[in-house]
């Protein structure tokens, strides 16, 4: 099955004491609220929210991508799922205050 967007929420889990990691600050409650969001809104046939392990990004996590565009959302917060389903997911509209820009 092909899906519009993908959605990769880190949930990597470290050894205590070593770099942060996205999982620790829920990243567990982060898939569920992105599932549950895309499935209510009956986008689920076409937009696909799955646990992913590292995005090497740690100190700016929680981190998510959203794909095909690639775009990289850091700091994200339980709080901010809708906002993210609601301006990306289904107005193709980037939510700029939690957007991660690299410079090559």
């Amino acid at each position: 099955m092909k899906y519009t967007k993908h959605v990769f929420i880190c949930n990597n889990q470290r050894k205590e004491g070593e770099r942060i990691c996205c999982g620790d600050a829920h990243g567990m409650e982060l898939v569920a609220s992105f599932k549950k969001q895309i499935k209510d809104k009956g986008l689920h046939v076409e937009i696909r929210a799955q646990r992913t392990g590292c995005l090497d990004i740690c100190e700016m996590g929680p981190s998510i991508v959203v794909y095909p565009e690639g775009v990289f959302y850091g700091k994200v917060q339980l709080a901010d799922v809708a906002e993210i389903v609601e301006e990306h997911l289904v107005k193709n509209i980037p939510v700029e205050r939690l957007r991660l820009n690299f410079k090559a």
